[in-house]
């Protein structure tokens, strides 16, 4: 076998080994299947967050929707009484992604400490109900 048929036969086993993974993913498997909803939310729509640990915030949103925005590296100033949470908007305020928000965490003293969100999840209403009391937004 030359060298120009052995990469030959190593490109087909490739391509035919790529072809079925490439049509099972679900956007090619079945076009008429029903895509999830985004859950993304307009900044202007927050109405008040609440942290019930460093690592996790509570968003209220349009006075009734609540968001966790489990955060990578949070901070005990977030579970501490006075602080606000502030939001630094660039360009678009819609928020779908974690990289869409930009927090930081004020003591109103001058220093806004930044937080950096993991992820952002739109709790049910059973989700929320749960909720203790006091972690409500």
């Amino acid at each position: 076998m030359t060298a120009r048929s052995m990469l030959k036969a190593g490109l087909l086993t490739t391509v035919l080994l790529a072809v079925p993974a490439f049509l099972a993913t679900p956007a090619l498997a079945d076009p008429a299947a029903p895509r999830p909803a985004r859950a993304c939310f307009s900044l202007s729509d927050w109405d008040g967050w609440s942290a019930p640990n460093k690592d996790t915030l509570y968003l209220k949103v349009r006075n009734r929707d609540v968001y966790r925005v489990d955060l990578s590296h949070g901070t005990n100033q977030l579970t501490s009484p006075g602080v606000h949470l502030v939001s630094i908007i660039r360009g678009s305020d819609q928020v779908c992604h974690p990289i869409d928000l930009d927090l930081r965490v004020s003591d109103g003293f001058g220093f806004a400490m930044p937080i950096m969100a993991k992820t952002i999840t739109r709790l049910t209403p059973e989700e929320i109900a749960a909720l203790p009391k006091k972690d409500r937004p």
